[in-house]
């Protein structure tokens, strides 16, 4: 093994391990794990898995109390409050109620989606859950009422992205879980970022029917009573918006850390189910259930991140990176550019999970050396991440939208509709880019 002991020979060497065995179908933490101990048995031992082993019980104690501490809490708590509100059909009440709000305005379910997907994502913290809720209840009703395809299926995944930013984001807690960054100010970090997509999809949307009328065509809607209106937002909608403050607004004001917030959060929607009489064993033991099998993934792949974070300092590949970039001369934004084009390429053949395993381990050591605030650049990431959700071949949103598209759409006309999608994010890619305070305001808030 003479030949890698140049830290790029390393790193390229772990990397395309990891890579090989997830190709032969090796599950990602699993990948990891069998990646860390062969890395251990040659770059930490002599050579040999009996020389590597001495150096083990380190990594097994470091990698252990990587996932037994109190800031992973949220994880799970999290979890369980999507999956209550998803199998309790609250989400259901919330889009009944936005429907009497939009009258007769031309593509009024494309802003309805893009309005209750934004509130859904507040609520569930799951990009799948979200896409694949808003495509099995909004995709019927626009194909009946003659909606084309990119107005039917683009808004739904474009809101479904946004899962990803906005919190509660499952992926934002595992996110700032494996780069040791601050949970709370990376989730809060979303919230203006994720309003101002939400506006740009909708803008879009206002585009393309002026554009293309028949795009949405309109249709007759027998009109509600602004009493009606009124009372269904106040039933429906205002509860939904008490847990949404129970999960941000309490973080922001700095009276609940993120665990409290989640807390709050699950509790509250466990009241709901119960004032709304559909909190049921069946939708108990469905959600409890969900939410173990999640968790359970998330701390197993934090263990195997970990692991592999420390073999990657130990053998001086991570180091090694990071004196390469100081020495070359190019501009820390080319550089922020450069990783995140490699995190579009990888999208188109990865999973988000994988990308985060493969690439926090050696994108955060450059960040902090490039002097990018950690939870502004968190973001940027899990931008991209969103981004390479609807990227093909492999974009995971777009499978789930074939499978809830009308019968005989194609994965093509699924990735034409999100394209203008992504140019809305890298919109605020830009944005982020020019005003970082759009991502630093309210963190700035809650640390002060």
């Amino acid at each position: 093994m003479e030949i890698l002991t140049e830290w790029y020979s390393i790193a390229g060497f772990l990397v395309g391990m990891i890579i090989v065995l997830m190709l032969l179908g090796l599950p990602v933490a699993f990948a990891f794990l069998t990646t860390n101990i062969i890395g251990a048995a040659i770059f930490m031992g002599d050579g040999t898995l009996t020389g590597g082993l001495d150096a083990m019980p380190l990594i097994v104690s470091n990698a252990v109390d990587s996932v037994a501490i109190f800031a992973l809490i949220p994880v799970p708590l999290f979890i369980i409050m999507g999956e209550l509100f998803f199998h309790t059909g609250l989400a259901v009440r919330v889009f009944d109620a936005l429907d009497r709000c939009f009258g007769r305005l031309p593509g009024r379910l494309s802003y309805i989606t893009v309005a209750g997907g934004t509130i859904f994502a507040t609520l569930s913290g799951s990009t799948m859950a979200n896409t694949a809720m808003m495509g099995s209840l909004m995709v019927p009703e626009m194909t009946k009422r003659g909606y084309k395809g990119h107005m039917s299926m683009g808004p739904i995944l474009g809101t479904g992205g946004l899962a990803m930013i906005i919190p509660p984001s499952a992926l934002a807690v595992l996110l700032a879980s494996l780069a040791e960054i601050d949970i709370g100010g990376l989730l809060i970090a979303g919230v203006i970022p994720g309003l101002i997509l939400a506006v740009l999809y909708s803008i879009l949307i206002y585009g393309q029917v002026k554009l293309d009328p028949e795009a949405a065509p309109e249709y007759s809607v027998e009109p509600s009573p602004l009493k009606e209106i009124i009372w269904s937002l106040i039933v429906n909608v205002l509860p939904m918006g008490f847990i949404v403050f129970c999960v941000i607004g309490l973080i922001i004001l700095g009276v609940a850390t993120p665990t409290e917030a989640a807390g709050f959060g699950a509790l509250g929607v466990v009241i709901l189910g119960v004032l709304f009489r559909v909190l049921t064993w069946e939708v108990i033991v469905k959600s409890f259930a969900g939410s173990l099998r999640v968790t359970a993934m998330v701390l197993l792949i934090i263990l195997a991140s970990t692991t592999f974070s420390q073999l990657l300092a130990f053998t001086g590949a991570s180091a090694g990176l990071i004196e390469w970039a100081t020495e070359v001369k190019l501009a820390p934004l080319v550089i922020l550019l450069i990783m995140f084009g490699v995190l579009l390429i990888l999208g188109m053949f990865m999973d988000q999970v994988s990308m985060m395993l493969l690439t926090v381990p050696i994108f955060f050591p450059l960040a902090e050396t490039l002097q990018f605030d950690l939870v502004w650049f968190g973001l940027i990431m899990l931008l991209a991440l969103e981004i390479s959700l609807t990227t093909p071949p492999f974009g995971l949103l777009l499978f789930v939208m074939v499978a809830v598209a009308p019968k005989g759409t194609t994965l093509w006309q699924v990735a034409k509709a999100a394209a203008p999608y992504i140019g809305c994010a890298l919109i605020v890619l830009v944005l982020l880019i020019i005003f970082p305070e759009l991502a630093l305001y309210l963190p700035s808030l809650m640390n002060s």
